[in-house]
Formats: C-alpha cells, structure tokens, sequence
C-alpha cells in the first residue's frame, strides 16, 4: 500500500503542480495567510450547523467552571472568526490567540454579535509560544480545529497546562487519522501534502488523541464523532475535555 500512496501523491502533486511550486517559492504562504479567514468564515458557518448539538454539549459544562472573580477566563487557542462564541455562557472574559492577524476584523464582528461575552484581547502568537499569557490565569481553554495545523502538539499541551489554573479545563474538538490500515486513511495520506498547503499547515493524519493522553493532565474524557462534512477528507473527530 505504500508504494500506492506515493504514486498516487505523485499523481495528485502533478495536478496541483502550481500550488507546490508557489509554496516552494515562498509566495503560497502570504497568500494563504489572506485568503485562508474568508474561507473558515464560509467552513464555521457549515461546521456549526452540523455540529450544533455537540458544540452545545460540549460547552455547557463551561459555566459549572468560575474562577474567584465570580467570571469565567477563556482562552480561546487558535480562534480563528469566532464561531465558537455563539456557544460560550456568559460571564466569559475571552482572551483570543491565533498567528493570523487577518482574523483579528472576523472577531470584531464576532464579538459585536456576542454581547454576553467580555472581549479581553487578541493575542496574535503561536500555540506553541503563549509567552504573553501568565502562569495559572486562565480557568477555561478551548481548542477546536487547531491541533492539526500547529508545528508541535506537545509544546501547544504544554503551554495549555501553564496558564490553566490547577483545577482548569481545556475543551478540544479535534479532526484526527482515519483508522490505520483503512482506505480512508490511505486517501488522507495521498491527500495530505497538498491539503496542507490548501489548508494553512492542516495534516489530515494527526493522531491526536495519543498527545492528549500523554500531555499529562489529570483527567482526559473524550468521544470519536463522525466527519460533520462527508466530502472533505478530514476524517472523525474527537471531542472532550482534560482537566489540569
């Protein structure tokens, strides 16, 4: 099966020849960077309808999590538009984090939309780097969709453990590898070097479960959901939360 997916990926990467040669030449990337917001803009508003109910469940265990202050401090990793907002009690005092600064004018109008949330600052910066964020001073992070694109897992885990507080909550909803020695899993792989480019850094066969399990939280629950859109390769997600 190997030898397969590498002909096939040479066959998808003749296809998308230009795109590859734009990323080797530096010029993919910029341009990425701009068009990429508009295109989650389009994708969060499918996700969430398809994904409503899970998202409502997921984050209605939120509110239960209030810090001395009476409020409740969110780290949204990787915000991108803000769709999750919609879905957060109030009383948050949400803090954004994402390296794309073009997704700082979908917040905005994110935020408008969302009165019952208290908009604290966009922190434009890696998940792997929240230098900007003390030790302990967040009681809730949410990560969805993020985990896929980042350069290291483990370090995102590790700076999301520093700035929970003991007793904290990270939520995640995350796209992770089809099972192995499945076709679907054989199609992400023939897929993945060029959805990368497509998809600002998303690999498509992240086993990400591994790294939650391994980052050393005191609590770990999750599920396996289905793919909320059936024509993308990205493949089931896990939803949960591990508890600092």
């Amino acid at each position: 099966m190997d030898a397969l997916v590498r002909l096939l990926q040479l066959l998808v990467l003749l296809l998308t020849l230009p795109l590859h040669l734009m990323a080797l030449l530096g010029c993919w990337q910029p341009l990425c960077k701009s068009y990429f917001p508009y295109l989650m803009a389009v994708l969060a508003d499918k996700t969430n309808r398809r994904m409503e109910s899970k998202k409502r469940e997921l984050f209605s265990h939120i509110k239960k999590i209030k810090g001395a202050s009476g409020k409740i401090a969110l780290l949204e990793l990787g915000c991108g538009t803000g769709a999750n907002f919609q879905f957060y009690p109030p009383g948050c005092r949400v803090t954004c984090l994402d390296p794309n600064p073009k997704f700082e004018k979908f917040l905005t109008k994110s935020m408008a939309a969302n009165k019952h949330l208290q908009y604290e600052r966009f922190v434009v910066a890696p998940g792997e780097d929240m230098h900007e964020l003390a030790d302990n001073s967040m009681d809730v992070v949410v990560c969805t969709l993020v985990l896929c694109s980042v350069q290291s897992p483990r370090k995102v885990l590790q700076e999301v453990r520093r700035v929970l507080r003991p007793g904290g909550v990270l939520f995640f909803l995350e796209h992770v590898a089809e099972p192995r020695g499945s076709w679907a899993l054989m199609w992400q792989q023939v897929l993945e070097p060029t959805w990368k480019h497509i998809g600002d850094g998303c690999l498509l066969t992240r086993e990400t479960w591994k790294d939650l399990e391994k980052a050393q939280f005191s609590n770990v629950q999750m599920e396996r959901q289905p793919p909320p859109i059936k024509w993308l390769p990205v493949g089931p997600h896990i939803m949960g939360k591990a508890v600092k």
